[in-house]
């Protein structure tokens, strides 16, 4: 199957019904995709009482892909707020649990920062990270490009494959070495992420220092026709090595992620059922 949805849903107003509250933005989220990259989790280790009720707000068959903790993945600098770096893990782990026991945890996203380069100590730390979270599916998306340049990239491919990762293919802006190519390629037979995060190479890189301002304008991009076609290909090839294509838009810091994944749903020829029931489709032409 192809699932096609978005990063967060609290921040795509096309999605969201007139007539809903603030905190009805999951439940009508829900009735436009089938998945969700919950990406709150990064941020901080979400209570169970968060995850619950996101559960409880998703139809039956809903997923979410969980991105994982700032400090699992070397994004936070400096002293942990853990005792120990496993401790960090198991709190991580007895958050989602419920979503894994609900049967609603697609995978976990752990997202490596620019810096986190193709080295010996850093493949150690993937090697730390799969004993952690054994058990569980885990995506891995680099942001440097040493892991795939030549003769790397086979071996940075190989590697995920014998730990049992799941190889995430991302289309991002080409902006030098904090920045990876689109390579369309599998690491297990059952399921494989792409997450489209725009084409806006003046707005990847923070070249100013103002992180806030950074934030705004990195994933503003809105894909044309024409590149969305490009994905479609790299959709349909992926899936003829993969039981399950997870496409995940990231671009939305003009708003363009909700009428891309649409406009890419209706491209790719795909009909989501069993969505809640609340959906109405705000993107037809009147």
């Amino acid at each position: 199957m192809i699932y096609i949805g978005l990063t967060g849903w609290g921040d795509h107003p096309d999605v969201y019904s007139p007539t809903s509250k603030k905190n009805e933005k999951l439940i009508d989220y829900s009735s436009h995709f089938p998945i969700v990259e919950l990406d709150a989790s990064f941020y901080a280790i979400q209570p169970e009482r968060n995850i619950r009720k996101w559960i409880d707000e998703t139809p039956d068959n809903f997923k979410f892909i969980v991105k994982a903790y700032q400090g699992m993945t070397g994004h936070q600098r400096g002293k942990l707020l853990y005792d120990t770096a496993e401790e960090m893990f198991q709190l991580f782990k007895l958050s989602i649990e419920p979503m894994r026991a609900a049967g609603k945890l697609s995978m976990i996203l752990v997202q490596f920062p620019p810096w986190f380069d193709c080295k010996r100590e850093n493949v150690e730390q993937i090697r730390y990270i799969r004993r952690q979270l054994e058990g569980y599916d885990v995506a891995i998306e680099f942001r440097h490009q040493s892991w795939y340049d030549s003769p790397m990239q086979e071996k940075t491919l190989s590697f995920l494959k014998d730990l049992d990762f799941i190889h995430t293919v991302c289309d991002e802006p080409q902006a030098g070495e904090g920045s990876v190519p689109l390579i369309a390629k599998t690491t297990r037979n059952d399921k494989v992420f792409i997450r489209l995060h725009g084409r806006n190479v003046n707005g990847w890189r923070n070249t100013t220092g103002d992180n806030e301002a950074w934030r705004r304008v990195r994933y503003l991009y809105n894909y044309s026709d024409s590149e969305l076609m490009e994905i479609r290909q790299v959709v349909h090839q992926l899936k003829n090595e993969s039981k399950d294509v997870f496409v995940i838009f990231n671009n939305n810091s003009g708003g363009h992620a909700a009428e891309n994944a649409k406009r890419f749903q209706k491209m790719m020829g795909i009909n989501f059922q069993s969505l809640a029931p609340k959906q109405l489709d705000f993107f037809e032409e009147e």
